[in-house]
């Protein structure tokens, strides 16, 4: 019965991103605690409704244009993507990013020996600490 209904509590008609939202977890914890329902089944139904409902999001955003509106709960506007300055063609720049590149392989290079590493201008080159990255599990269909 959890899975075929999900009330959405909200003073309006309809629903806020928020109060979507905490439904929408609360609804998620209560089936974890539950402990009824296979959760990797429920993970998997719950990510291609995510890619279906992204692609359908996408398609009728596209199909709205550019006009600004305010119905059902939303507000859009249009905004012009302005323009991005193309540092890669300043000759010094270039350079630098050259530099960054290789001077990053040096320090990779230094953490990876056992002894101490000089670069060619015989200067030591430091073992810079590491900053462990988020675990995280990945999952494809």
């Amino acid at each position: 019965m959890m899975m075929r209904e999900q009330e959405v509590v909200t003073d309006n008609f309809l629903p806020t991103k928020k109060e979507l939202q905490k439904s929408s977890k609360e609804f998620a914890k209560n089936l974890v605690d539950s402990g009824e329902h296979n959760l990797q089944e429920i993970y998997a139904t719950a990510l291609r409704l995510k890619e279906s409902l992204t692609a359908i999001e996408s398609e009728l955003k596209t199909a709205l244009g550019e006009d600004n509106f305010e119905a059902f709960g939303l507000k859009a506007s249009f905004r012009n993507g302005g323009d991005t300055i193309n540092y890669s063609e300043d000759e010094i720049i270039a350079e630098l990013e050259t530099k960054l590149k290789e001077r990053k392989e040096l320090l990779k290079t230094a953490l990876n020996v056992n002894t101490e590493f000089y670069d060619e201008s015989g200067v030591l080159v430091p073992k810079v600490s590491k900053t462990p990255r988020k675990s995280s599990l990945s999952i494809s269909f």
